[in-house]
């Protein structure tokens, strides 16, 4: 036996009692469970493929066979923090985005395995008319909300009215250390005025119209995006205030319980809208009885408990995890598709990384391709933009920082610091996608910036008051990644990149970099459909932010998520989370 395969036997061990007494109980109905919030764990316009969209059509679902579904059973997944909160639009980190994609839908959704639009409680994907700037949605009937309140035209209006309008009264419930309503003001501009939606009408029960004062390229593919779930009205009103930690929607799980800082539980909505849908529109099931999410910040606790079969999936997986699954003749390794980019940002409002050369001193320091190799294997490649390949209009031009320690030296000598400095540099406490190990990551970092004289001291918090705490400029240096919602670049530059979104607080742009022909640039891109400008706007887009270096791109990931072969029906999403509608547990795998 190997020391790794002692080490993974050893937490095993310790972990079985833990995951047993979470494990193994049915599942009943419940209010909600404790409230101590102690959460360890932070998204084409038609219904066709975006262009330069290089994610598969069809990616075939884990362990299909020409079997029948089965339903019924438990799926335990493992992952490596817990939620923020359960209100989606009111976060922006993937574990609580995980789950809410259970109990939430949306008017439109993903094809599963990319990001083609599909209907989802629309009948159909809208056509824009009156020059793009109206969207008209014809709604599904007889669709329930888990409350049993109906589904409609108005619950629609509800909740666009609640996200956009500052002054509605229930715009607000976030809680825990949620962002408030970050999702909507980095798609749709912002509230009130400042919104390029400027009415949301019912203009028959069951039918919706959106007026917006501009043409907006994503808009489809915002509205599908996981954070516009719609939550029942009813629910909200009773109280909205603890919506975040009680979440009620249409979607093929129900909440049951959140046990904060360690599971939350979920069952079977047997009346999902969704189940007589074919599977290539993200319908049928749901399968399975009871769905929970466990969370194990540990990487080597995690696989442990997944070789030990104490859960169905876990994510998060390091490269040298994946030998230890593949070895093993009960699971199988997953790939999901690459769209995410993990980053050092640095926070140009703040000395000396207000001085451009000092950001490119930092860049040049570190030896980059090092990293990804020791941290990523070959489940990644370096990064040289703010998004990845997969993403449309991405610049190839454009190559990764070279690792230059005389050019850094050289850099910060021009910039009156050749002595070098000290800072802070952030790094996350628990594992994602695009970063599965961020103290070693930073530790690496550190080491690098120490050669040319600049001292960085490690600093860390717990999952949900880092990102409170970078989102309202406590940094220096920072880093964190982000994993597209919708396949559009939009959803990359300016949701992290551009001036509206370096805010006080609950920022995305945490590097708070503010170039306003970068901001002018964006704005064209986001406004227009006409895709040749597109990406001449966005090839020019990074060309500048690569030479402001207002952060350093580290990897475009594909994240590997290891299962039990029994759990089939499964197609991982590039978004990072995928409704497990279709997924089933083949015989034996109960």
């Amino acid at each position: 036996m190997s020391k790794r395969s002692l080490v993974l036997l050893s937490l095993l061990m310790l972990l079985f009692p833990l995951l047993a007494a979470c494990g193994g109980q049915p599942i009943s109905p419940a209010a909600g469970g404790e409230q101590t919030q102690t959460a360890s764990g932070a998204t084409g316009a038609q219904a066709t493929k975006p262009a330069g969209d290089t994610t598969e059509a069809t990616q075939a679902p884990a362990g299909t066979t020409a079997d029948q579904p089965q339903a019924g059973g438990a799926f335990r997944y493992g992952r490596g923090g817990d939620s923020v909160a359960l209100d989606p639009v009111n976060v922006t980190d993937g574990e609580s985005l995980k789950v809410t994609r259970q109990i939430f839908d949306g008017l439109l959704a993903y094809k599963p395995g990319t990001t083609e639009l599909v209907p989802a409680l629309a009948v159909e994907v809208p056509e824009p008319t009156n020059g793009g700037r109206t969207y008209t949605f014809k709604l599904r009937e007889g669709v329930k909300f888990h409350d049993g309140t109906d589904f409609n035209a108005e619950a629609v209006v509800f909740n666009f009215d609640r996200w956009r309008n500052s002054k509605n009264p229930y715009h607000k419930g976030g809680g825990g250390n949620s962002e408030n309503f970050a999702y909507y003001t980095a798609q749709f501009g912002g509230f009130d005025k400042d919104s390029i939606i400027t009415k949301v009408e019912a203009t028959g029960p069951y039918e919706v119209q959106f007026t917006l004062k501009r043409p907006q390229a994503p808009f489809l593919s915002n509205i599908a995006m996981g954070a516009f779930g719609i939550a029942s009205p009813a629910a909200l009103q009773k109280n909205v205030e603890q919506f975040w930690q009680n979440p009620v929607s249409t979607g093929p799980f129900k909440f049951v319980r959140w046990n904060q800082g360690s599971t939350v539980e979920l069952e079977k909505n047997a009346d999902w809208w969704g189940s007589e849908l074919p599977l290539e529109e993200g319908g049928r099931g749901p399968y399975l009885d009871q769905v929970t999410f466990q969370s194990i910040p540990d990487n080597t606790g995690r696989t442990a408990a997944l070789v030990g079969g104490q859960l169905s999936a876990a994510d998060g997986l390091t490269p040298d995890d994946v030998p230890t699954i593949k070895a093993n003749p009960s699971l199988q390794v997953l790939d999901r598709p690459a769209m995410n980019v993990g980053y050092l940002a640095m926070n140009n409002q703040k000395k000396p990384f207000d001085n451009p050369k000092v950001r490119q001193a930092v860049v040049h320091a570190i030896n980059m391709p090092q990293i990804v190799q020791a941290f990523f294997g070959d489940t990644a490649e370096v990064a040289s933009n703010p998004m990845p390949p997969s993403i449309p209009h991405f610049n190839k031009n454009i190559q990764p920082y070279q690792y230059d320690p005389e050019l850094s030296k050289r850099l910060l000598s021009e910039a009156g610091m050749a002595n070098g400095f000290t800072t802070d540099l952030w790094y996350m406490p628990v594992p994602r996608p695009y970063m599965p190990n961020g103290k070693g990551i930073a530790e690496a970092m550190q080491s690098d910036l120490a050669k040319v004289g600049i001292k960085a001291n490690l600093v860390t918090r717990e999952w949900g008051t880092y990102l409170q705490e970078v989102g309202s400029s406590k940094h220096s240096m920072a880093l964190l990644g982000w994993t597209g919602d919708n396949g559009d670049p939009d959803n990359f530059l300016n949701v992290l990149l551009s001036s509206q979104t370096a805010t006080p607080e609950d920022a995305n742009n945490i590097a708070y970099y503010k170039n306003p022909e970068v901001d002018k640039l964006l704005q064209i891109g986001q406004s227009t459909t006409d895709e040749a400008e597109r990406q001449r706007v966005y090839f020019r887009a990074q060309e500048i932010i690569h030479q402001d270096a207002p952060w350093m791109p580290i990897a475009y990931a594909r994240p590997p998520t290891g299962a039990k072969k029994t759990v089939q029906g499964y197609t991982l999403s590039p978004t990072g989370g995928e409704p497990f509608n279709s997924v089933y547990l083949a015989e034996g795998g109960r």
